[in-house]
């Protein structure tokens, strides 16, 4: 079987060790990687402080660090091709949705590559003599811990804002879907790239990226995962003073008034809920809907549904794709089933999907009639089982929204009003918000949450900053320092 390796100081590295990686859509083996063990992940680490204090990479100036990112923006859009069918393959998402997303994913690196070459200290006004410059230098050695149901785009995410900044990087992806991020590690190497700025590790969170977060060399933890994750983490992090961006989930509310048409309403709640098998941490799990036009809405959204094109995730005519594994599978089975016991009706869906033609991890895209307060209304599901409230007003709807969990990631507002359109996006409590529009994202824009979906904010000038430090220089040339030597000299 192939075997990838890992990405260490510009070239493959393997060991004794390793995990396979499989096909959701067929469960059959694509391919092995790397279980790193601690010792290899010390010695990657040790490898990666002394490339820090010595690569020109974290000396270069901002016109070094565009070129070489922009170089890699291009070469990444000439591979996007070939890094969208391996996507497809080990995450069984469907092509069409790959091809569009991947597609974008290069603007990235040239907003980063950008905003490095862009970006501007500051002088303060202090008082007196005195010129007080603010520059912003990089952290270290930091590690991203990724996902696996967007492996390319959040590794890309992250990994663009911490290079712009002049750090070294140390990339572990989900050992579940680690495949097209391994190919980054040559492709930045040929943009220009000093050897050892960029090392992909592989293994499992509960090991590998353990090690990596338990050393406490490293200068920063950035993770897109799990609450339980950020859990296990943070006590050390906390010891080790290491800071974190946690993305950790969310119960994105759809809030659907009745100034929306009932099918353009429609559309939008099926691509909120079921792009990428409701496995985002943006799925619009939470129907909110007004009473106004909810029968009408309700029978199309259940057709629409049932009508949705489960197959081959490289059938280019395939709407829903597989869900990760096994494991998913049945979360998704033991989430419709309490949500039955609860009272919940079962409008759609609620059954692992299969056919003789294929195997594989499927589940049929689900539907469920709930009210506020129970599981389903307020809990994860990271899967295609979607939650449908009925609402009496838009107070109603808001108060949902803001106080049925403590996820508050992401929320979508559907609503033809100009007014209710502005009343309900200041008043809902999300970190991000779309007025008629969801799973909108863009390089320029802060991603991230509140509450429990986690602290910091992928994308932008602060996802850039907090890769760096502050630093605060102080030039006098008025104030003399005759403190005990006469009165009245200027203190502070």
């Amino acid at each position: 079987m192939l075997h990838i390796p890992n990405w260490i100081n510009g070239q493959d590295s393997s060991g004794a060790s390793r995990l396979t990686v499989i096909n959701p859509a067929n469960e059959t083996p694509l391919a092995t990687i790397e279980a790193t063990p601690r010792e290899q992940v010390e010695a990657i680490i040790t490898d990666s402080l002394h490339n820090f204090h010595h690569s020109p990479w974290t000396q270069s100036d901002a016109s070094q660090r565009f070129t070489v990112l922009s170089t890699a923006a291009s070469l990444l859009r000439d591979a996007i091709p070939e890094l969208t069918e391996l996507e497809v393959r080990q995450t069984g998402r469907p092509i069409r949705e790959m091809r569009a997303q991947l597609s974008r994913i290069p603007e990235w690196l040239e907003y980063f590559a950008s905003l490095a070459r862009t970006y501007e200290g500051a002088v303060t006004p202090f008082k007196g003599p005195v010129v007080n410059t603010l520059t912003r230098r990089p952290l270290g050695v930091v590690v991203q811990l990724t996902p696996w149901n967007h492996p390319l785009l959040i590794s890309v995410k992250k990994v663009a804002a911490a290079l712009a900044a002049g750090n070294v990087v140390i990339l572990k992806p989900s050992e579940l879907a680690p495949l097209s991020v391994l190919r980054l590690g040559p492709l930045f190497k040929q943009a220009g790239l000093p050897d050892g700025v960029l090392q992909i590790v592989c293994g499992t969170g509960r090991e590998t990226g353990r090690f990596l977060v338990e050393d406490k060399r490293i200068a920063r933890i950035d993770l897109t995962g799990s609450l339980a994750t950020y859990q296990a983490l943070a006590p050390i992090a906390g010891r080790n003073l290491v800071p974190i961006t946690a993305e950790l989930g969310g119960k994105a509310p759809v809030c659907v008034f009745p100034s929306v048409p009932v099918e353009e309403a429609v559309q939008a709640a099926l691509f909120a809920a079921f792009i990428a098998s409701g496995q985002t941490c943006v799925t619009g799990s939470r129907i909110l809907v007004h009473a106004d036009g909810y029968d009408a809405f309700l029978a199309r959204l259940v057709e629409r549904t049932k009508a949705l094109r489960i197959g081959d995730p490289m059938d280019s005519h395939t709407q829903v794709g597989a869900v990760i594994n096994a494991a998913a599978v049945r979360r998704c089975e033991e989430f419709v089933s309490r949500a039955v016991a609860q009272g919940g009706r079962l409008l759609c869906g609620g059954n692992q999907y299969q056919t003789e033609s294929f195997s594989g991890f499927f589940f049929a895209p689900t539907l469920i009639e709930t009210v506020p307060g129970t599981e389903l209304a307020c809990t994860e599901v990271f899967g295609p089982v979607i939650a449908v409230i009925k609402c009496a007003s838009e107070e109603e709807i808001i108060k949902i929204a803001n106080h049925d969990t403590q996820l508050a990631l992401g929320a979508s507002v559907w609503t033809h009003d100009f007014a209710q359109a502005h009343r309900v996006a200041e008043a809902i409590e999300a970190g991000i918000v779309w007025v008629n529009g969801h799973h909108l994202n863009d390089p320029s824009s802060p991603w991230g949450g509140f509450g429990e979906s986690g602290l910091g904010k992928e994308n932008g000038r602060a996802a850039y900053e907090s890769y760096t430090r502050l630093k605060s220089t102080v030039f006098n040339y008025g104030v003399l320092p005759v403190w005990f030597d006469e009165e009245g000299a200027r203190y502070g």
